[in-house]
């Protein structure tokens, strides 16, 4: 049965000071003013690293492309009827063309091209606009590497082409690579605030993983996801995925880690000397977050984790040196990935690695490095290079023998790190002590 004391609950009421989260209002104005700068300043440099000169983004109400949710503004939540996005770049040091081929401009940014009554029919007037800019390239977008540049409909990109003269149909091609460079690429603005969102999540992980939430022999598993959903949501933020709180122990059995991931979200009674493992993350000013990190629950007379645990701990870190010590422009993910796992098996340390792009969406666009069923490389996804001013969830585990367990303890760590183009930095810090429950005062 699960159990979660008033007591409990109370004593989280008054022990937990709410991190400073805006009003929405100001989150709109901060939403706002990222957009301008991003369509400003980082578009028209991926629009011509990527040679497209003219960049159509085509929704339906509902059934919004992933891209262009990212550029409609903060009172927006979807798009409206069929909203067309035109982006055209006219070269030289003139400012990017943005049009929005519909009944409403959208935004401030995208000013309305298109009347009904003057214009006639829609998609003629998308394609009259089109053939005015006569385009070298007009990019769609279309994928199969990646999911999140892949959101033009089949019906709306038959659509496009029937409208279309035929001399034109030769120079549709993927945007893909436009698509992923706008979805990773994170401004300076952006990581200045990036740094507070991480340490709000870091706030609330830390927050689940106390005694103000855990009583040992009364607390399930079960329990401190629900609190992670309902601490969240009472702080004015989302959630992208439901967290999963696991733990290890000493008398249980040794699992494989695609029965870990299967039984993730089983509802076990946390006890003494439990290893507590979180994964979560929220979503603030469109930007995500997605942490994993480890808490001990002390026995009677203990005052600190095991050794064995603390080194297994540590050799969790050495893993996350190594990984990011192999980031570089222009490496491919499965070439960090193949790299970083021989230098770690050189090392004596038994690795997996499975880390992913963040920023706009959780699992974000960009390079694959690993997948945890996935240790020779990802297809498509791992084959993408890796770009300066991205941001990834370093996640991974190691594996370590611990004395007095008998196995493997498997240490799981995920930590948002921002790459420059030459060095990386957690955006917030990372665990290198665990989380104890209850915590001790510092004279202990």
């Amino acid at each position: 049965m699960r159990i979660l004391p008033v007591l409990i609950l109370l004593q989280v009421t008054a022990a937990a000071a709410d991190p400073v989260i805006l009003p929405m209002r100001e989150r709109a104005a901060v939403i706002d003013q990222w957009l301008v700068t991003r369509v400003e300043t980082v578009l028209p440099e991926l629009m011509r690293r990527t040679g497209i000169d003219t960049w159509v983004i085509i929704s339906r109400e509902y059934n919004e492309d992933p891209v262009l949710r990212t550029f409609l503004p903060s009172t927006w939540q979807s798009a409206r009827r069929r909203t067309m996005l035109l982006i055209h770049d006219p070269g030289g040091d003139q400012p990017l063309e943005t049009l929005a081929v519909a009944r409403y401009g959208v935004g401030s940014i995208f000013k309305k091209a298109w009347d009904k009554e003057e214009h006639g029919e829609q998609w003629a007037r998308l394609a009259s606009l089109i053939e005015e800019r006569d385009p070298r390239k007009i990019g769609v977008n279309l994928s199969r590497t990646f999911a999140l540049a892949d959101g033009l409909p089949h019906t709306e990109y038959e659509l496009l082409m029937d409208a279309l003269p035929g001399y034109l149909h030769e120079r549709v091609v993927s945007a893909e690579d436009l698509a992923v460079g706008w979805l990773e690429t994170r401004t300076a603005g952006e990581m200045v605030v990036y740094q507070n969102i991480c340490r709000i999540a870091h706030e609330i992980l830390a927050e689940g993983l106390s005694e103000a939430v855990v009583q040992p022999g009364i607390t399930t598993t079960s329990d401190v996801e629900w609190w992670y959903r309902d601490r969240i949501r009472q702080l004015g933020l989302t959630t992208w995925f439901h967290p999963s709180v696991t733990l290890q122990r000493v008398d249980a059995p040794e699992i494989d880690m695609k029965t870990s991931i299967a039984t993730r979200h089983d509802d076990e009674l946390i006890l003494p000397g439990d290893l507590l493992h979180v994964d979560f993350g929220i979503t603030y000013l469109r930007l995500n977050t997605d942490t994993q990190q480890h808490a001990y629950v002390l026995r009677p007379g203990e005052t600190d984790a095991p050794k064995g645990l603390k080194a297994a701990l540590a050799n969790g870190n050495r893993l996350q040196d190594i990984l990011t010590g192999n980031f570089a422009v222009g490496r491919t993910g499965n070439e960090i990935l193949a790299a970083s796992l021989a230098q770690a098996r050189k090392e004596g340390i038994t690795p997996s690695i499975y880390t992913h792009p963040i920023g706009f969406h959780g699992h974000a666009a960009g390079p694959t490095i690993g997948m945890w069923d996935q240790q020779g490389g990802v297809p498509g996804g791992g084959d993408y290079p890796m770009y300066a001013d991205t941001a990834y969830s370093i996640e991974l585990y190691a594996e370590t023998a611990v004395p007095g367990w008998g196995k493997a303890v498997r240490i799981k760590l995920e930590e948002d790190a921002f790459f420059d183009g030459n060095e990386t930095r957690y955006i917030d810090g990372r665990q290198k002590e665990f989380l104890l429950i209850p915590r001790l005062p510092p004279a202990l």
